[in-house]
């Protein structure tokens, strides 16, 4: 199987690769981070004008019709570079609903917006007791004439705090845990009846608990079916775990290195740490965790793209394993290799094992997901 990339995708690598170096260094991370959602609108230009927003969609809704390869090479690319902006949840998780199953009209209204990036997306469909079950929505979507009306609270929705757009999962029939009876709904954030309470993650990132109490939307508001959409939701979830994936193997890429370049400058007993064995052993150790992951992550990108939702299930879940693996040790051993330093705020290393660690967690932790395995991709 041949895992070179093409020459258009090495460009693109290239080019996203050589945006951020010019203007997403640690320090100017931190800046960013204390702007209005915790993300940089000026950077989020950028990646529109370099066509990055425009990526997976087709040309005829004003995309580059690019696929899940090239998804994963973005996002590895944010992952080296600690990017806090919602490519995540605006371009595959909402780009992904659209672009799976939007209407012409939604996708008229809506996808422009993304690829000009003068709009943004989060996804609210974590719920109190729900845990990783993306059937388990008590939230209520009710009719009410043409339209509906929409009750219930979501919670940790990224970019929940500064998105123009929420995509909101919601009960149209049956118990809480039924597989059908879930729809999707485009809600538009400032409508009436919708409370944000917005805060910073431990990654970093900017979150929000968002109630909605009474909020009214059209019938146009509903993706796909609206009493049938939980395969959907499965399928654009896989997308976006396929998509995690690649950005913790770019976190622990970078985690690698600079743990290397640091034992190699950090001096004990008159010389540097890394001549060592035993610490250049487990430099090694790391390489090889890193390298496991990157292998799992192209699988999931490949996975991603089948059309056997269980078959795709499991090898996503797989991924998500292995991942959730790798990136626990390359964080462990990048913190301790760096000794007390990378305990610190001002060292990076730290919240590279941060987002780590909250990918571990993002749409089911490592535990979950090789219970998944188990069950042959069984959607538990």
């Amino acid at each position: 199987m041949d895992f070179d990339l093409s020459e258009e995708q090495r460009l693109l690598k290239e080019s996203v690769e050589g945006l951020l170096k010019g203007s997403y260094d640690f320090d100017s991370r931190k800046k960013y981070a204390k702007e209005t959602g915790g993300w940089s609108r000026a950077v989020w230009g950028k990646f529109a004008e370099q066509g990055l927003l425009g990526l997976p969609f087709s040309e005829e809704d004003g995309g580059f019709g690019a696929g899940a390869v090239e998804t994963m090479i973005v996002m590895e690319a944010l992952g080296h570079a600690l990017v806090l902006e919602p490519y995540l949840p605006t371009v595959v998780i909402g780009g992904g609903f659209l672009r799976r199953a939007g209407s012409a009209a939604q996708k008229a209204a809506h996808l422009p917006g993304i690829i000009d990036g003068s709009k943004t997306f989060a996804f609210a469909q974590l719920e109190k007791n729900s845990r990783w079950d993306l059937g388990d929505v008590s939230t209520t979507a009710k009719k009410n004439g043409d339209g509906w009306v929409i009750d219930g609270e979501k919670f940790v929705v990224l970019n929940g705090e500064a998105a123009d757009t929420l995509i909101v999962t919601a009960r149209t029939k049956g118990g809480q845990r039924d597989r059908a009876g879930v729809g999707v709904f485009l809600v538009p954030a400032d409508a009436k009846g919708i409370t944000r309470k917005g805060y910073p993650t431990q990654d970093g990132l900017h979150a929000a608990d968002i109630t909605f109490t009474g909020v009214q939307v059209g019938a146009d508001a509903a993706i796909g079916d609206p009493e049938n959409a939980l395969e959907l939701v499965e399928a654009v979830v896989d997308d976006a775990r396929s998509a995690l994936c690649a950005e913790a193997v770019g976190l622990m890429d970078e985690s690698l290195t600079t743990t290397v370049e640091y034992i190699k400058t950090r001096k004990q007993f008159g010389v540097p740490i890394g001549s060592f064995q035993v610490l250049q052993h487990r430099a090694a150790d790391m390489f090889v965790a890193t390298e496991q992951a990157r292998s799992m992550a192209m699988f999931a990108t490949m996975a991603a793209e089948f059309d056997d939702a269980r078959e795709r299930a499991a090898a996503i879940a797989a991924a998500k394993v292995q991942i959730g693996k790798s990136g626990k040790f390359v964080g462990q051993q990048s913190i301790q290799l760096h000794g007390g330093i990378g305990m610190t705020m001002e060292a990076k290393i730290g919240h590279y094992f941060k987002r780590l660690t909250m990918i571990e967690q993002t749409f089911g932790d490592t535990d979950h997901h090789l219970a998944r395995v188990s069950a042959g991709g069984g959607l538990i």
